[in-house]
């Protein structure tokens, strides 16, 4: 079975909350959730696929401790390497950057050769501007926690669903 690992940054309980939601929708197939800031390069480089959260913080930035990291991920060989991304944003409070963060992780790791799954549309979503957008998708889940709780179970349910079959572990 592949080892499917998930990493997340944040500055709230949030996107911590949004992990758990996709570590139960996952189920045995994920094999472990872990904060960015306790983690060491080779606990990325270990597994065969990664589930990569982040929240957007100010004007389209990442937490800190994604910032820190980072510089991290030169020692990680992601070339061929499955991973998908979810973010969270506030629509309302940032229409301009929604979601941003996504983005720089998806830029990361597009640059160092990692195959990235899990697009997601751009339907019901209310924002400006977006640099996680990329044709007619976001690159990654999106989830707006702060105007949208609500929908968040919905939408975890249906990425993992996708993600499964995309990652190859149905």
């Amino acid at each position: 079975m592949a080892i499917i690992r998930l990493f997340y940054g944040t500055n709230t309980y949030n996107t911590e909350h949004v992990a758990q939601m996709i570590q139960q929708e996952m189920g045995d197939k994920l094999s472990s959730v872990t904060d960015i800031a306790d983690a060491e390069p080779e606990d990325l480089a270990s597994c065969d696929a990664l589930i990569l959260g982040t929240p957007t913080w100010n004007y389209g930035e990442l937490p800190r401790d994604w910032e820190n990291f980072l510089p991290k991920l030169d020692q990680v060989d992601l070339k061929g390497k499955k991973v998908a991304l979810y973010g969270l944003g506030d629509a309302l409070g940032y229409p301009d950057n929604f979601v941003d963060a996504m983005a720089i992780l998806y830029q990361e790791c597009k640059n160092r050769g990692a195959e990235i799954v899990g697009y997601w549309p751009l339907d019901d979503y209310g924002f400006l501007e977006s640099r996680a957008v990329e044709a007619d998708h976001f690159v990654g889940l999106v989830i707006d926690e702060d105007n949208e709780p609500d929908r968040t179970p919905e939408r975890v349910k249906k990425w993992v669903e996708q993600i499964k079959d995309e990652l190859s572990v149905g």
